[in-house]
């Protein structure tokens, strides 16, 4: 029995669709990324009350004006943290990514041109890394410091430099592993010129897409110190605290929980979906086989 073949307009039809879902994924992650940092820009120039606000009246219920999303038990306006705690959020995923990128990736570059036995000693430091865990690094940096927002980033800054380095490392010994990198060698072209002319280029697809799964990562690690108290101090509460604020009142007044968690979950989300779609955008073999 032969298969059935498709018709052409059919034939055609197929990938229209698989990219008809892939650009409906980018352009979701856009929009539910593009939201939360509008509103985390907004929060710069203007909230509807001040952060230390606390004379709205305990634990008030949402839809009632001029607190539409109710009030926490100090009194404050909670559509005002929430406005803060996105721009704290997009602080410290950008800001964590920024620190694991500038210090993991050029490691990376230099362990994928390292000798044989220093790539191993890189690669077994760097598995150290990763399995030292986040929370007890940051618990140090805030004994060396202070408990605030720039400890949690430090701290999962450097857990990521560990991963991202990683990463660079392995994908450069796969570029230097390419004929056309034996070719420029022979011709006599220089390491740093290979590097920004060739490893660079053929890398930074991969490493943009981990960039931007990290930065999610980031955000829930800061949320979760933050919840502990290793995060941004009161009045600018992110998300993770305003979680822990209201664990007491969560049957009683459960906005004050619900509301930072779902954009917890909507901006991890979105980044999720950016990020996914910028990687079928940008590999031709993935478009070819999805």
């Amino acid at each position: 029995m032969t298969a059935p073949t498709l018709s052409a307009p059919q034939a055609d039809a197929a990938p229209a669709a698989r990219r008809g879902r892939r650009s409906a994924a980018l352009i979701t992650g856009c929009v539910l990324v593009g939201v939360i940092l509008a509103v985390g820009l907004l929060s710069l120039v203007w909230t509807p009350f001040s952060p230390a606000d606390t004379s709205g009246g305990r634990l008030m219920p949402p839809g009632h004006l001029p607190h539409p999303l109710g009030t926490d038990k100090l009194g404050r306006d909670l559509l005002t943290q929430l406005m803060i705690g996105a721009r704290i959020a997009l602080e410290s995923g950008a800001g964590s990514v920024a620190i694991g990128a500038v210090l993991g990736v050029p490691l990376g570059v230099a362990a994928g041109f390292a000798s044989r036995w220093l790539d191993d000693l890189v690669a077994a430091l760097l598995d150290i890394l990763i399995a030292f865990p986040t929370l007890l690094l940051a618990m140090l940096v805030v004994a060396a410091r202070s408990a605030s927002l720039g400890s949690a980033v430090i701290a999962i800054g450097l857990a990521m430099t560990a991963v991202l380095a990683r990463l660079t490392r392995v994908l450069v010994k796969r570029v230097l592993a390419q004929d056309y990198i034996t070719a420029a060698r022979t011709s006599g072209t220089s390491w740093p010129r290979i590097v920004s002319g060739h490893v660079l280029p053929n890398i930074w697809t991969t490493l943009s897409v981990s960039l931007a799964l990290q930065f999610g990562l980031a955000v829930l690690a800061e949320a979760s110190l933050s919840y502990l108290g290793l995060g941004a101090p009161p009045p600018n509460e992110s998300w993770g605290r305003m979680l822990q604020d209201a664990q007491a009142t969560v049957l009683t007044s459960p906005t004050g929980a619900i509301a930072p968690g779902v954009l917890l979950v909507v901006l991890v989300i979105g980044v999720n979906l950016l990020a996914d779609g910028l990687r079928d955008t940008s590999d031709p073999t993935r478009r070819r086989t999805r």
